[in-house]
Formats: C-alpha cells, sequence, structure tokens
C-alpha cells in the first residue's frame, strides 16, 4: 500500500491547478459519496487529481483500479485499511475497471461512514444497474468534453464566462462586443470543430486524430465489455456500425436495413446504439420527452461532437453536419433538445431552431413562435439571427 501512497503524493504535486472544468465548482464535495462519469478522454482523472490536491496530504489517496495492484488486492480491505491509518478521503479512478465495484462500494459507503469517496467511471456504466444499487447512496455527475468557450480558455488563458440561453437569445449587440473586444472568437472555431472537444489536444496537436481513433477502439473493445455482456463478434459489429453511421450522419436510422448489414436483429442493433449513445460515440435525437432507452428507437442519430467527425471520415466531413452536430452537443448538456416537426431543434419544449450558414433564410421557420435561425460564418447576431459559435459558451 506503500506504493500507492507514493503514486498519489507524486501524482498530485504533478497536476496544475490553471484551467478547471466547468464542472468542478458545481460538485458539492460534502456528500460522502460521490460519482463522476463521462467519455473516456474528457478529463475525468485530471478533475480527480486536482480535488485530491485541495486535500490534506495526509488524509487523501488517490489510485487507479485497473492498477495491477488490485488484481490481488481488495478495494474494500484498501479502504479499511487507510481509515484505520487516519484516512479520510478516497479518490478512485475507473471503478469499471473492477468486477466487484458495486458491491465494495456499497460496503465502503455503509461500513465506513467517516471515508469520503470520489469516484470517475466510464459513461456507459449504468450506476443504478449493478449488482448493489448505489443510486440512493452516490451522487453521479457527468463530465461533458469541452465546450468551445473552456477551448479558449485552456489554450488561450482567456478568462470568458458562461452566458445563458435567456442571454443568447436576448441577441443583445454588447455580448458579442465584449468577446470579439479580447480577440475575433470566429477565428478559432474551426479548429475547435476539428481537434478541440478532448483536452487533450493540448499534449500534441498533431497526432490527436490517431489518439482519437484509439480513444474509441479502446472503449468499445475495453470499456464496453468491462460493463456488460458483449463478445468479440459484437465488438466488431459495434466497430462497423460506428463507420457506418459516421458517414451517413445526421442519419435517420432504418433498423431493419442497419440488422442486415451487421447480420444481426433489430433488438440487437438497438442495444448497440444505445450503448454508443451512452459511451458518447453516437447521440440520439428524439422526437419526444421521454429519453433514451431501449424501446424508444431514435429518430435521428448524430456523432456526440464534431472531432470525431474528422476522426472517423476520411473523405470530406460535411459542414451542414458539423455545424448540426456542434449545436446539439453544447446545448444538451444543459437544455432538453428534441426533434420538432418543423426546423432542426426543439429546445426545452419553447424554442425552434434551424441550423444552416451565413445565408440561411428563415423559410423553414416561418410563422413558428420563439423560432431562430444559428447561422455560420456571422460574428455578430441579429433580430432572430444568432451565430452558432456563441452556444459554445453555454457551459
Amino acid at each position: 500500500m506503500e506504493r500507492l501512497y507514493n503514486l498519489s503524493r507524486s501524482k498530485a504535486e504533478s497536476t496544475s491547478l490553471e484551467f478547471k472544468r466547468y464542472l468542478f465548482d458545481s460538485i458539492d464535495f460534502s456528500n460522502r459519496m460521490i460519482g463522476i462519469k463521462g467519455a473516456r478522454g474528457s478529463g475525468k482523472t485530471t478533475l480527480l487529481l486536482q480535488r485530491l490536491k485541495e486535500l490534506p496530504p495526509d488524509l487523501s489517496l488517490y489510485f487507479s483500479l485497473d492498477d495491477i495492484y488490485f488484481s490481488d488486492n481488495r478495494l474494500v480491505s484498501v479502504a479499511e485499511e487507510f481509515v484505520r491509518k487516519g484516512g479520510k478521503y478516497l479518490l478512485i479512478d475507473e471503478v469499471h475497471k473492477y468486477p466487484n465495484w458495486s458491491q465494495e462500494l456499497k460496503n465502503i459507503y455503509d461500513n465506513l461512514p467517516e471515508l469520503t469517496v470520489i469516484f470517475t467511471s466510464s459513461s456507459a456504466l449504468e450506476i443504478n444497474k449493478g449488482k448493489f444499487d448505489l443510486s440512493r447512496r452516490a451522487v453521479i455527475y457527468e463530465l461533458q468534453g469541452l465546450s468551445f468557450r473552456e477551448y479558449l480558455n485552456f489554450k488561450y488563458h482567456t478568462d470568458f464566462q458562461t452566458i445563458s440561453l435567456n442571454s443568447i437569445l436576448s441577441n443583445r449587440p454588447e455580448i458579442y462586443t465584449q468577446i470579439n473586444s479580447v480577440f475575433k472568437p470566429f477565428q478559432y472555431f474551426e479548429a475547435y470543430l476539428q481537434k478541440g472537444y478532448y483536452p487533450y489536444f493540448i499534449e500534441n496537436e498533431q497526432s490527436y486524430w490517431i489518439r482519437l481513433n484509439e480513444t474509441i477502439n479502446q472503449v468499445i473493445e475495453n470499456d464496453l465489455p468491462a460493463i456488460t455482456s458483449i463478445d468479440f463478434t459484437s465488438i466488431m459489429k459495434i466497430k462497423k456500425l460506428v463507420f457506418i453511421i459516421a458517414s451517413l450522419v445526421p442519419y435517420t436510422p432504418n433498423i431493419n436495413n442497419l440488422a442486415v448489414q451487421l447480420n444481426s436483429n433489430r433488438d440487437t442493433v438497438l442495444k448497440y446504439l444505445q450503448l454508443l449513445h451512452t459511451a458518447h460515440i453516437l447521440k440520439w435525437l428524439t422526437q419526444d420527452t421521454w429519453g433514451i432507452n431501449f424501446l424508444n428507437k431514435p429518430d435521428k442519430l448524430y456523432l456526440e461532437n464534431t472531432n470525431l467527425a474528422f476522426a472517423l471520415q476520411d473523405e470530406h466531413v460535411n459542414k451542414g453536419s458539423l455545424r448540426e452536430t456542434f449545436f446539439f452537443n453544447q446545448v444538451s448538456l444543459m437544455h432538453q433538445v428534441t426533434l420538432p416537426r418543423q426546423g432542426d431543434f426543439f429546445v426545452d419544449d419553447k424554442y425552434t431552431f434551424e441550423v444552416g450558414g451565413k445565408n440561411k433564410t428563415v423559410k423553414q421557420i416561418a410563422n413558428i413562435d420563439k423560432a431562430y435561425i444559428v447561422s455560420d460564418d456571422l460574428d455578430y447576431g441579429f433580430q432572430n439571427k444568432i451565430p452558432l459559435w456563441i452556444f459554445g459558451f453555454l457551459y
């Protein structure tokens, strides 16, 4: 266990507090058990280590459950020894890599009330579906990839604050003037769409798409099998499904056709699509507000973020698809987004949005109350025409 202490201290010392993700200040750290879910590469480990750095060194311990140490040592035993030595804060990475995670976390919560536990997991992990339900014990947060605002702050050391949807819809000139007085955000928008969603772009932008492809493979080959019972054949079919859909998005799915292409059945294809949605590779859009579930077929499918389009598609990436993917991704974190009868997106059962280029007209949303045109290639908004990039400031 001394090795775990040494690794924990080393990681804390090498972690920077200069830039924190949007979620950090939203977490109520007074809760005894906190779970942080999110896509691989979204920055969960860094967030965990930043919290570690703020805690008293002699009372806190960080480790990852994919460490070889846990091939022959139980999590609950480590927690008990840690408490006996006066430990108060246990920060655990990658719980989905540990076979008995739900039972042992439940035991830790029930038997060690003096211990605060913060853990991270794959976004595909369903906390309430484990053999031992943690939903009544753990407060769960989900970490999304970088917003456009965070990307600018992270890379260029700016200090842009979030802008609410109501403020964006007001289209006040001072909103754009304030941002453009620092620099022209549209100057960096394309770079964000290509290589700005996952924080590891800062390490090496040249190999970013290679690493992103590796991330996708790791999610499908390692994370999903650790969470759900899928075999090698299913893994290969899920990979094929991703590449089929990547070339078609935004895609109105024909589940029966997909089943034929995968040599599978309808229910299995829906299961694969749901897994890819929860793993933050695909993103479902439905007409109703019931949410994503096995019985609720998606009306439209998108890639989860724009960076995936550049990593998965060898040919020219469709600009219209990028615009819609960006809007859907950035808005849906804080707001409910569904598919309207007219227009591209319906937000919070109130606002209709049509997304397009600079010359997009109001034809598709004529005579619709609270309807807006979201236009690419604009620096400033006017009346009901709003620049696309400003929706990247929502979180």
